[in-house]
Formats: structure tokens, C-alpha cells, sequence
């Protein structure tokens, strides 16, 4: 998994734009910038639909607070999938991005695989969620467990920054 002191790769990943499906960098998208990237193993799972995003939508002004400019959600899911859940959850009208690696690029890149054959999950990512100044990560929190919400809740990440 990305560590503490290292840049984030270039991988394209896609957000649901006006128009429709665009892609975008997402080391572009943290040039020069403070972003808050957080991932979840499946977008409408429980833990995911229920505690890791509303964490987010809760915390968020403490966040701009911190001078975050921007909190992107990222699930191995695609763009269609994420708009819908980004509505459903409210965290699109909450201002968050949510972004679909539906290839798992940016998720291999940065060592965040993992397979659940049994619960029907298939590279997915695992739950983590970091902070990121231009391009750096400079904090960075994961769970061991996909079950689990508190280390890389928006709460738990508020603690180390």
C-alpha cells in the first residue's frame, strides 16, 4: 500500500461529467492541490452506503476548514454506478467527487487490491483513506479488516491531520 511520503501515480480514472463519462488524471487532479482520497470496497455495500461515505459527508466542512479543497470517494465500480450512489447517498450534493476505477488502475497502482471471492467482490479496493498535498500523501489510514469504518472514516482521518 502507498506510504506516507510518496507521490500518487498517474492513473486515469473516471468521473460521471455533464456530458456523460469523463476521464482525468488523478495525480492531475491533485497538482498543486490538498485532496482527501478515501476508497471503498463497493459502492451500495453495507459499511460503505451506511458509515464510510455519510463519515465524509459529516466531516466535510471540517475538512475545508483544514484548507482540503476536495474529497474524492473511489470505488472499483463504474461511472454510471457511482453518479447514481454519489445521489442516493447525498454525497454529491454534499460536494464530494466520486470517482469509478473501473479498471482497479489506480487502485493497483498504489498496492490497494484485494479479492472477496466469497462475498462476490473481485478486485475491488480495500478501505482506506488518505490525505494528499500536491501529489504527496502525507497521511495515510487503512483498515484491516473491509468490514470495518473507523480508521479511514472521516473522523479517523481528521485525527491525524
Amino acid at each position: 500500500m502507498i506510504a506516507v511520503g510518496e507521490q500518487i501515480p498517474d492513473a486515469t480514472v473516471t468521473f460521471m461529467g455533464a456530458k456523460g463519462p469523463e476521464q482525468v488524471n488523478i495525480a492531475d487532479k491533485a497538482k498543486g492541490r490538498k485532496v482527501v482520497i478515501f476508497a471503498v470496497p463497493g459502492a451500495f455495500t453495507p459499511t460503505c452506503h451506511s458509515a464510510h461515505v455519510p463519515s465524509f459527508i459529516r466531516t466535510k466542512d471540517q475538512f475545508d476548514a483544514k484548507g482540503v479543497d476536495e474529497i474524492i470517494c473511489v470505488s472499483v465500480n463504474d461511472p454510471f454506478v457511482m453518479s447514481t450512489w454519489g445521489e442516493a447517498t447525498g454525497a454529491s450534493a454534499a460536494g464530494l467527487t466520486m470517482i469509478a476505477d473501473a479498471e482497479c488502475t489506480f487502485t493497483d497502482a498504489i498496492g490497494a487490491r484485494f479479492d472477496a471471492p466469497p462475498a462476490g467482490l473481485i478486485a475491488r479496493s480495500i478501505r482506506y483513506a488518505m490525505l494528499v498535498e500536491d501529489g504527496k500523501v502525507v497521511a495515510v489510514n487503512v483498515e484491516e479488516n473491509p468490514g470495518m469504518c473507523e480508521l479511514s472514516a472521516g473522523e479517523g482521518l481528521l485525527d491525524v491531520i
